[in-house]
This record gives C-alpha cells, structure tokens and sequence, in this order.
C-alpha cells in the first residue's frame, strides 16, 4: 500500500483520528527496523502513513531512535511529503503553552546520532540552508488559522541530545541565541527527509517554558501531560485540514535536494552501496 503524505506523530500523538480504510504496514529498510508499524490509509480523501516516532506506548527515547529506518520507510511508501508533529519547550514568553510554531531554522546540537543515509563510498552534502519547505509551512499555517489553533510562521527549532531537560545556564545560552522552541528530534528528521528528497514541515507543539522561565518551578506534571493531549487534540485537526488543503502534485525543492549534492565519482561507488541507497539515489545513477 502507496502513500504521499506521511505523518509522523511524537510525543502525546501516538495515533491519528480520522483515518479511513487503515492498514497496519511493516517495514524492513536497510539500516533496521522504524519506531512502529506504518499505519496506512486515507484522510481528507488523500492517501496518508502515520508514524508514531517513539512508538506506540513512547518506547524509545530520541537518541535510540531508527531515524534513517523511520525516514526511509517512509521513502519506500513513496511519500513525497512529512508532516512532522514535535512536542516542545519555549525559549520565548511570547511562545505560550498550547501555541503552534512553524519553525523554518533548525540550531542541531544533538551529536550521539546518525543524521545521513551516505557514506560506505559514497559522499553527498545536501543543502540544508533552507531546512523546511515553505510551500508547506504555507499549507499548515493556513490549516492551524482555520482550525482556530494559535500559530507562529517562522523561527528557530534548537534540536538538544536528551533525554535530560537543559539546565538553566543551557536554557539560558539558547535564548541568548535568538532560539525560539527547543525539542530533542526534528532537526535529525529533516536532514535524513532532505537526503530523502521528501519535502518536510515541523509542528512544534509548545508543552511549557523551559527552565528558564520564572514560573517553570509551578508547573506540574498533570498541567504538563494536560496540554500534551489538548496539542495532541489540535495538532488531529491542523493535520486534517492541511492534508485536505496539500495538493499532491505539488512540486517542492526537496524533491531535487540531490540533483548537485553528490559528489563521488558513480564508476567509484561500491555496488553494495549502490544497491543499499537505491532508493534514494537510483534516478542519478540510472
């Protein structure tokens, strides 16, 4: 079963709502096995995958995450473009819990994992000066306006390592820097999605403030698990109306992110390299 449009859901979105005609898809790649099962269907009339990221029941933290296995399957479904749904902190009091941010900038300081398909003898370095396609920060702006959901075009994701919050001398540096949100997940995503040449969009959740703010020490975690479901409430309806609004020709640079990213000369690259990123590289080496 084919899709175009993959989701892929984190932290308090583990299913989403409105799927019709779903199928459970298991899927093997060549780095390992994806966080979940790809849940396959339709929504707004349009074929979609869902993936929970840390799977269902949140078994694998972000650094233990498959995220070359999650993006390739994704890849092998034939999906041309993600919408990816992140739970975040705000570095900004005008970020407020419940607020949806739209990110266009990633700041990766999550270093313990693998962030590309290449290597094995074979080298390409994808641009990523513009990580996330604007034509869908376009699509799912419009689609949170519509559903009522409070939402921020633009900013900068700060991608962390985890599993541990910042401290408060970390969460500080980042505001220092201009960072808006921070998460422990998307910016991965979207360096493997460009790879990929599959178009990617982030929707960063707002939970809380970080450490940084003066009232962080008054919030509990029910208040905290509380918002995590209304995000998760709001995030099901932003994703059916920005499916229903994506057209599924809709042409991205993304889709070329290749085309002069490779650098290896193609008679000197490993058969079984070849044969691993097929997928992802075959029309330049047909």
């Amino acid at each position: 079963m084919q899709a175009k449009i993959g989701i892929i859901g984190g932290s308090g979105l583990y299913t989403m709502p409105g799927f019709e005609a779903q199928e459970e898809v298991v899927i093997s790649t060549p780095f390992g096995d994806p966080s979940d099962a790809y849940v396959v269907g339709t929504l707004a009339g349009k074929p979609v995958a869902f993936l929970a990221r840390h799977g269902r029941g949140h078994r694998v933290q972000p650094t233990d995450l498959n995220y070359r296995a999650n993006i390739y399957g994704m890849k092998k479904l034939g999906v041309d473009y993600i919408l990816s749904l992140s739970a975040v902190g705000s570095l900004a009091e005008r970020h407020r819990p419940l607020d949806f941010l739209l990110p266009d900038q990633f700041v990766d300081r999550a270093l313990k994992r693998t962030n590309t398909f290449f290597g094995e003898g074979l080298v390409a370095h994808v641009s990523m000066a513009d990580p996330v396609s604007p034509e869908l920060i376009d699509i799912v702006h419009d689609a949170c306006v519509e559903t009522g959901v409070t939402v921020t075009r633009g900013g900068t994701y700060l991608c962390m390592e985890g599993p541990a919050f910042s401290s408060r001398a970390e969460s500080n540096l980042y505001r220092s820097w201009g960072m808006d949100v921070i998460g422990m997940t998307n910016a991965t995503e979207a360096k493997l999605a460009r790879e990929a040449e599959i178009a990617y969009v982030t929707v960063a959740m707002v939970t809380d403030y970080d450490c940084w703010h003066e009232a962080h020490d008054a919030v509990t975690v029910e208040e905290i698990i509380g918002n995590l479901t209304k995000n998760a409430e709001n995030a099901a309806k932003v994703v059916g109306a920005a499916v229903a609004r994506l057209p599924l020709d809709l042409k991205c640079k993304a889709h070329s992110a290749l085309r002069h990213a490779i650098i290896t000369d193609p008679t000197k690259v490993p058969e079984t390299t070849k044969q691993k990123l097929w997928l992802i590289i075959g029309k330049y080496f047909s």
